[in-house]
């Protein structure tokens, strides 16, 4: 099957690609430029430059022809990409490539969607619970799945909406709770923290494209949540991730206030992803972990 993917070279596309590949695809890697360091290491990739935001970008992604377009590449910078000005133009620009692949013939269009469209006063969360975006991030992303699932209905191509929770792996950026942690100790610096109370669900990025890829060759459509189902503490996280990074010592919970903004209890109701598909988990917390941190030792923690 050819498959175009945009974001390729983000935190989830380059994990999504290899998975693809794995599964006997012709990937198509779309990024803003041809040299990406974290996609020339991957043998057997068709790579294709565009820029998303321009309409010739948008006409190159068209050209590959896909029988499935993944759509990953969004804002996701830590401190800015849930008030991003940027979250609007990523808005229409997918809804005008998917119009565009739906007219080019693009059977089947995932585009990752987040937990935060949800109301996360619900705490744990089903794909009928409410949607309550606060943030321009959440609400950019809701705002381009609805349109999108009526695109879906008069076009006839398939829309598939995987709304990933929290996720965490070897090359996250430094600024998430999990590499800030483990940086930290590998530097021999104090890890400072909240007190550890949010409670949330974790799935480790290898999972989360194993997720997106079985619901690329399953015949779901719609909505769907991707995550553990596992909820747990952040203090839980943290004092694992100290502790297999080999100084628990230097765990400061409580050194951070709590958010007031931040939702202390997210959790994932799986059951509609694991009816339609299947598909499991293969790594636990612990083993998850356990590979980053193995990661952030060999790349050193100024690594990104």
């Amino acid at each position: 099957m050819r498959i175009a993917v945009t974001g390729a070279g983000g935190f989830v596309g380059v994990h999504l690609v290899r998975a693809l590949l794995e599964a006997g695809d012709e990937v198509h890697a779309i990024s803003r430029s041809k040299r990406h360091p974290r996609l020339d290491e991957i043998p057997g990739l068709h790579r294709v430059e565009a820029d998303l935001n321009s309409e010739t970008g948008r006409a190159s992604i068209a050209a590959v022809k896909p029988d499935v377009c993944v759509h990953a590449a969004w804002c996701t910078a830590p401190g800015r990409y849930l008030t991003a000005i940027e979250n609007v133009d990523l808005q229409c620009a997918t809804l005008s490539l998917a119009k565009l692949l739906a007219e080019r013939g693009c059977r089947r269009f995932l585009a990752l969607g987040t937990c935060f469209e949800y109301d996360t006063s619900f705490g744990h969360l089903s794909e009928e619970t409410p949607l309550a975006p606060s943030h321009l991030y959440a609400a950019a992303k809701a705002g381009t799945f609805l349109p999108l699932q009526q695109l879906g209905a008069v076009t006839g191509m398939e829309i598939v909406w995987p709304r990933l929770f929290h996720l965490y792996g070897p090359g996250e950026c430094t600024g998430r709770l999990v590499p800030s942690v483990v940086c930290s100790i590998l530097r021999g610096e104090e890890a400072k923290t909240t007190h550890g109370g949010q409670v949330r669900d974790l799935l480790y990025v290898e999972d989360v494209a194993s997720a997106i890829s079985t619901l690329v060759h399953s015949e779901f459509v719609g909505p769907v949540n991707v995550a553990s189902g596992q909820p747990v503490t952040v203090e839980s996280v943290v004092r694992e991730a100290a502790r297999l990074a080999g100084r628990p010592d230097l765990i400061r919970l409580g050194a951070v206030p709590y958010n007031p903004t931040d939702p202390m209890f997210i959790s994932a109701n799986t059951q509609k992803l694991r009816d339609a598909t299947a598909w499991k988990p293969r790594w636990t917390l612990s083993d998850g972990l356990a590979k980053t941190v193995e990661w952030w030792r060999c790349n050193g923690p100024h690594a990104s």
